[in-house]
């Protein structure tokens, strides 16, 4: 008998894996910009280098984590959404998705480690692994789905992802326009 579960930590693993990856990136930038601008030698009376880096990579990490969960959230549910739209399953238990894809994840968080040193080469991993995920996650559903429903349903996340990204967008420019203008210039 096949456990159901096995693959259940994989999420989990792979949010921790890439949420450290990004955490060391953004410890070694911020201490060089803490040098840069002559914070570093005040923050080191305190703390110790590898205090302070320990320090920075829990909070880096944290913050990482948070964000990661909440993407993997809203994509979990937008697709549940999609898929109530513009699944057409007339059977008693409907297929559930393969867990196993989760290994294509967890093998695009392993090779973060390769690009800690580079932001471009971390983003485009993490997109990268996604794209490949949600791929392979597609070509899954065309065995249990309508050739016009997974096209309904790719149109569906694409729109709601899009949505979401230029409100952030917006909301983050909108933002940066007003603390510049609140700022008293001489």
């Amino acid at each position: 008998m096949k456990n159901p579960y096995l693959f259940g930590f994989l999420p989990l693993i792979t949010i921790l894996l890439f949420s450290m990856t990004f955490g060391l990136f953004a410890v070694n930038e911020s201490l060089l910009l803490f040098k840069k601008i002559g914070v570093y030698a005040a923050m080191s009376e305190f703390l110790s280098d590898a205090e302070l880096r320990v320090f920075l990579f829990i909070c880096f990490g944290v913050i990482f984590f948070m964000v990661f969960s909440a993407i993997k959230l809203l994509g979990e549910t937008i697709h549940t959404i999609g898929m109530l739209f513009f699944a057409k399953i007339k059977e008693d238990n409907p297929p559930q998705e393969s867990k196993a894809l989760y290994s294509i994840l967890l093998l695009g968080a392993c090779l973060s480690v390769i690009g800690v040193q580079s932001l471009t080469m971390l983003i485009a991993i993490a997109v990268g692994t996604v794209i490949i995920y949600f791929i392979a996650s597609m070509v899954r559903l065309t065995e249990y789905l309508g050739f016009s429903s997974v096209i309904g349903l790719l149109i569906f996340e694409f729109a709601m992802w899009t949505v979401l990204v230029v409100t952030l967008a917006y909301v983050i420019v909108k933002l940066y326009n007003s603390l510049l203008a609140s700022l008293p210039f001489s």
